[in-house]
């Protein structure tokens, strides 16, 4: 299971610095929701052997607010309104100051917000590069939570032991045991994901509702989604819904509904994830990062366009055509057009999600691999580097969920993007791997002579052959 990782502080202390560190500049998601700021952003990182997601909160103060003093209380209501609920999900809080600049009173603010929260906090200090540790930490002893990590996210000074100490002396290490027991999980696993409104909770009752599913209730296994066992056509599966289905009567807040970090750690856990986009209003930007998401965690995946009974027919081209502008990277994934409220189109669903479970699960022969490199070499050898030929050699199947193809050769470092692009292609048609990303690792053949001093008699006859490259020229 996946801690959380909160950034929290004011502006311009470096949060989306460290969380870029953290994150090594993957693209994140924003939260574009209700009651959620945009610039709240996700990402995944690794550290200690440990995954963790990482939530940077970006500025928490009203531009409208320039005066405490004035504003009693403002602090606390703006926390309440922006980062209340990366608080309440997260498993610590690095809690930032500017190490250069010193406490200042919106720390002590953010400070007593924090304290009325069951969260462990962290308080880093950053900006310290140059600085002396224990000088910039002790202007900070105030704040009440002990003594400052100092740390220079720019520079990367001491980030990584500021995460290796939170990970394994703040969190509490029960959160990194597996609480889902796959060996309980029947059948594939699918995790329903969105935007807010765009019709997964209609789209989860319709699939759970129909005549033939039978369905069996069953206590969530993690804190944050429930995991629900039903059949299809006598056929088991395992739905992962990040709401907990719960009764629409009781759910009346959009944060209740949606929360991406939720939705982050569905993802993870299935197999397939059906991604759900709200066609009245056409492909958002959200639905493009999360789809990158899916696409970065290698989850097989099947596309509903919700809501299209509710779409022109002179619309529906252009909708078509924006999903392609937007997200060209899931090409792969079977898309279809729904009205999950009314149950219209739901019928070829399950297929596509049995093909795509099927092709990201497939163990594909060493030797089938291989007859397909050379077929792809063959037909399109890869281009020429410092005047030599990019070799590729032999490859085999490197992991399931998804396919990786694990190609060994020599220059392979060289191998373009686009040639990478010909090969997954090409797998993916041979293999009819449809519905699921492929994964290209590439590596380097060892030469077997270097670091070895040739023998005198190898250096002779070298120099004899140079001597009679010399007399041929001649």
């Amino acid at each position: 299971m996946k801690p959380v990782i909160v950034l929290l502080g004011r502006p311009n202390v470096g949060k989306s610095t460290l969380f870029n560190r953290l994150t090594r500049a993957r693209d994140a998601l924003v939260a574009d929701a209700p009651g959620l700021t945009r610039d709240r952003q996700y990402g995944t990182g690794q550290q200690a052997g440990h995954e963790f997601i990482v939530v940077d909160t970006g500025g928490i103060v009203d531009p409208e607010v320039t005066s405490l003093s004035e504003h009693q209380g403002a602090i606390a209501d703006i926390v309440s309104g922006q980062a209340l609920q990366a608080i309440e999900e997260a498993d610590v809080v690095f809690f930032i100051v500017d190490g250069r600049e010193g406490q200042s009173p919106l720390d002590k603010e953010i400070a007593q917000v924090l304290r009325t929260r069951n969260v462990p906090v962290v308080l880093v200090a950053n900006k310290t590069e140059g600085l002396n540790p224990a000088e910039v930490a002790a202007d900070f002893f105030e704040l009440g939570f002990g003594e400052a990590v100092t740390i220079s996210a720019s520079h990367g000074h001491r980030v990584r032991q500021l995460v290796e100490y939170a990970l394994e002396e703040v969190i509490d290490q029960s959160l990194f045991e597996t609480q889902e027991d796959e060996s309980e999980i029947e059948g594939p696993c699918i995790a329903v994901v969105g935007r807010p409104n765009v019709g997964k909770s209609t789209l989860v009752n319709a699939l759970l509702g129909e005549e033939r599913v039978v369905v069996f209730d069953q206590p969530g296994t993690t804190r944050d989604s429930i995991f629900i066992p039903f059949r299809h056509n006598d056929e088991p599966y395992t739905l992962v819904d990040t709401a907990g289905v719960r009764r629409r009567g009781k759910i009346d807040d959009v944060l209740e509904k949606f929360s991406v970090i939720k939705t982050l750690k569905a993802i993870d856990t299935a197999n397939i994830v059906v991604l759900v986009i709200d066609g009245s209003e056409g492909v958002t930007e959200q639905d493009a990062s999360l789809a990158g998401y899916i696409l970065e965690r290698g989850r097989a995946v099947v596309v509903i366009v919700n809501k299209w009974d509710k779409v022109k027919s002179e619309d529906r081209q252009d909708i078509k055509d924006e999903m392609l502008r937007r997200m060209p990277f899931m090409s792969f994934a079977k898309s279809h057009y729904v009205s999950a409220l009314k149950k219209q189109g739901l019928g070829p669903l399950f297929k596509s999600i049995n093909q795509a479970y099927t092709a990201a699960m497939q163990s594909i022969g060493t030797s089938a691999i291989n007859t397909v490199l050379s077929r792809a070499v063959e037909k399109t050898p890869p281009p020429m580097v410092r005047g030599r030929r990019i070799k590729l050699k032999f490859g085999h199947q490197g992991g399931k969920n998804p396919p990786t193809f694990v190609i060994h050769g020599n220059q392979v470092d060289a191998l373009p993007e686009h040639y990478r692009r010909y090969l997954v292609n090409t797998f993916r048609e041979a293999f009819k791997l449809l519905g699921t990303p492929l994964r290209i690792e590439l590596r380097q053949g060892k030469n077997p002579f270097e670091g070895r001093k040739p023998s005198k008699a190898e250096q002779e006859k070298r120099a004899k052959k140079r001597r009679s490259q010399k007399r041929r020229i001649r």
